[in-house]
């Protein structure tokens, strides 16, 4: 089990931990629900350490990118961000991630923590023929997210750059809690706003010090998992090993918006002709009409009790107080208004497909 360079101190907090993606993790310190309400209206940290963190450089960088990525890096420009993914030869997805361009010829790929060493093998295969330098800097580095509506506010005597000119999936490298250079990035997985702070092993306790120092008067809180999972879920935001996977269709999972066919990269030709043709099945979002909890791996059935699908996340939206979940189910019954029904256990509770986001803020 790995650690980050934080785990005392969530432990010194009294936080919960658990194994995840082979790093122990704090999943919650007060409760998620407490946890997951100061971040939709105040402002609450995560270590998000365990994320992996690949260097692309040279001349090369952008070639390489465009082949493994979906979406189009060329449209990228220093100092944006931009969520991809690296579909795999089988139609499925290796990962989803966010490229960022450092500099002209620098890019930084964040992808998730227990695909870190899948995914710089994938890529590593297919740069033998393009050569460009690869680093996998993710045991060197650390990153918070720094969430909610007062991040900014709570934040912004940390740093000499405005905060608030940070638009959603750009960042800027700059100086932060005393240190000089650390990117600063607006790429949030909440839908709260606020911003991610990358920065050094040796750096981040320092950072997370003074975050909390200064954020006091706003009322800052660390958040564990447990409330990084329902805030994103509130979003419909897909979480990899949950919702898409190695087996998952880019197109079923609603990324077509991401797969850009205007250049060749893997799996594209096949990706191309499944758009032509349309999916048989449709990840959807959708909210129980009575109690309950959907959760994972749950039968979603149609009324007489035949199951069309299954629950790939769900839970009790503490703010919505219902139960949502997103599911794949045949896409003839993906509309919004749909009712599909959620085996619960014994219980068959109904549930009508909605349009995501759940939380509209």
């Amino acid at each position: 089990m790995k650690n980050t360079v934080l785990t005392e101190t969530h432990i010194a907090l009294g936080a919960k931990m658990v194994p995840f993606a082979g790093f122990n993790m704090p999943v919650s310190y007060e409760g998620v629900n407490a946890e997951h309400e100061a971040v939709r209206k105040g402002v609450g940290v995560f270590d998000v350490s365990h994320m992996g963190e690949f260097l692309i450089e040279g001349p090369n960088a952008l070639e390489l990118i465009q082949k493994v990525t979906a979406n189009d890096a060329s449209k990228l420009t220093v100092g944006k961000a931009q969520y991809s993914y690296l579909p795999n030869e089988t139609g499925g997805i290796v990962d989803d991630l966010i490229v960022y361009r450092i500099k002209d010829e620098t890019y930084l790929l964040v992808v998730n923590a227990s695909n870190i060493e899948k995914d710089w093998t994938h890529i590593s295969k297919y740069n033998e023929g393009i050569a460009a330098d690869m680093r996998n800097i993710s045991e060197g580095f650390s990153l918070l997210a720094i969430q909610g509506p007062k991040a900014i506010e709570a934040m912004q005597s940390l740093s000499s750059v405005n905060l608030e000119d940070i638009k959603f999936y750009n960042f800027v490298v700059a100086d932060f809690a005393g240190i000089d250079y650390v990117i600063i990035s607006a790429t949030g997985y909440t839908g709260s706003g606020g911003f991610e702070i990358y920065c050094k092993n040796a750096e981040v306790q320092q950072i997370w010090d003074r975050v909390f120092d200064a954020g006091a008067e706003f009322g800052i809180k660390p958040i564990g998992l447990g409330a990084r999972d329902t805030l994103r879920l509130e979003m419909g935001y897909c979480l990899y090993g949950n919702d898409i996977n190695d087996e998952t269709s880019p197109f079923q999972a609603g990324l077509g918006w991401i797969t850009k066919f205007t250049k060749d990269f893997v799996n594209s030709d096949a990706l191309d002709k499944e758009k032509e043709k349309g999916t048989e099945q449709k990840l959807i979002g959708f909210e129980l009409d009575e109690r309950g909890i959907p959760r994972q791996g749950y039968d979603i059935v149609e009324e007489r009790g035949k199951k069309i699908g299954a629950v790939t996340s769900g839970t009790m939206s503490p703010s919505l107080n219902k139960g949502i979940g997103l599911g794949y189910v045949p896409s003839e019954l993906s509309k919004p208004g749909n009712k599909i029904h959620i085996r619960i256990r014994k219980n068959t509770v109904p549930a009508t497909v909605v349009k995501l986001p759940f939380y509209k803020g």
